[in-house]
C-alpha cells in the first residue's frame, strides 16, 4: 500500500478551532488523514464508530462531557490521543491518564510537527513490521527527534534530548538528570520513557537506569564491575545481559 496515512478527528466544540487545526495538519502534517471532526463527546463517539480513527487531537474544555470523559471510553492502545487545550494545568492529568501528547492553544507549528513526529513513532512501534509502517515512517520529519517532554508534578517541562544525561528509576517514577545540574522527577515509570526516547540517543544500561549514549557517554570501566562513565562524573552501571550491545554501540 502506498500514501498511507493515519485517519484522524479532531474533537472541539469552537468551529475555528477545528478549522485552523484542520489547516494546520493539512498543510504540516503529510503523515496524517483523512480528517473528520466532531463538536462534542456524543459526536465524537458516533465518529469513531463510523470512522475508526488512529490519531484524536481532543479539547479538554466542550460543554457536556469533556475530553477526559471521552478518553475513559478509548482504548489507547489502538488509538493515540493528543489533547489540545488553553489550559496548561491539564497537562499532567493528560499525560497521566493516556494521552500521547499535548499541545498548547494557540498552537505552534514547531510543536505541531514535533507531535506528529512522536505519534508517528509510537504508530511504527506499536504496530506490525509491515510495508505500511514503512511508508508511514516515509511521511515523518526525519531530522532527529531532539525534544524530550517530562511530566512533573505541577505540569511539564520539554528540554532538548542532548541536554538531557541520564535518567534512573525510582520506584515507580523516574528522575531526569540534565547537563545544568537541574533534577526533575518524573510521574512516568522508566519504561514510558524507554518506549518514546530516541534509540539512536538513548540506551537502556540497567532495568534502573537510561544513559545519553550519544552526548554524554565518556567512557566505560571494568574496575568497579561493568560501569558507564558519564560527563557529569557519575557512574552508571551496565547490566551482564545489555554489556554485548552497549559495548558495539558504545564503539559505533
Amino acid at each position: 500500500m502506498t500514501n498511507r496515512k493515519l485517519r484522524t478527528l479532531i474533537v472541539d466544540d469552537e468551529l475555528h478551532a477545528r478549522h485552523n487545526l484542520e489547516m494546520l495538519v493539512q498543510e504540516y502534517c503529510p503523515s496524517l488523514g483523512p480528517i473528520e471532526m466532531a463538536s462534542s463527546v456524543k459526536e465524537a463517539l458516533e465518529v469513531i464508530d463510523l470512522f475508526s480513527p488512529e490519531v484524536i487531537f481532543l479539547d479538554v474544555c466542550m460543554p457536556g462531557k469533556d475530553g477526559f470523559q471521552l478518553l475513559e471510553e478509548l482504548d489507547t492502545e489502538k488509538v493515540h490521543v493528543v489533547f489540545t487545550t488553553a489550559h496548561n494545568e491539564y497537562a499532567l492529568k493528560a499525560l497521566k491518564e493516556g494521552a500521547l501528547d499535548y499541545l498548547e492553544k494557540p498552537i505552534s507549528i514547531d510543536d505541531l510537527e514535533r507531535c506528529a513526529e512522536r505519534v508517528m513513532k509510537r504508530h511504527v512501534q506499536s504496530g506490525p513490521s509491515t510495508e505500511v509502517a514503512k511508508e508511514i515512517m516515509k511521511y515523518s520529519n526525519l531530522r532527529e527527534m531532539d525534544r524530550t517532554t517530562i511530566p512533573t508534578s505541577d505540569g511539564f517541562i520539554v528540554v532538548k534530548s542532548a541536554d538531557i544525561v541520564r535518567l534512573e528509576a525510582c520506584e515507580s517514577y523516574t528522575r531526569i538528570y540534565l547537563d545544568n545540574e537541574e533534577k526533575h522527577l518524573s510521574s512516568k515509570n522508566i519504561r514510558v520513557f524507554e518506549d518514546s526516547l530516541n534509540p539512536d540517543i538513548f540506551f537502556r544500561t540497567h532495568k534502573s537506569h537510561i544513559v545519553n549514549i550519544l552526548y554524554h557517554l565518556k567512557g566505560f570501566s571494568r574496575t568497579d564491575g561493568n560501569v558507564a562513565l558519564l560527563s557529569n562524573g557519575i557512574k552508571v552501571p551496565v547490566s551482564r545481559r545489555k554489556l554485548n550491545e552497549f559495548l558495539q554501540r558504545a564503539s559505533a
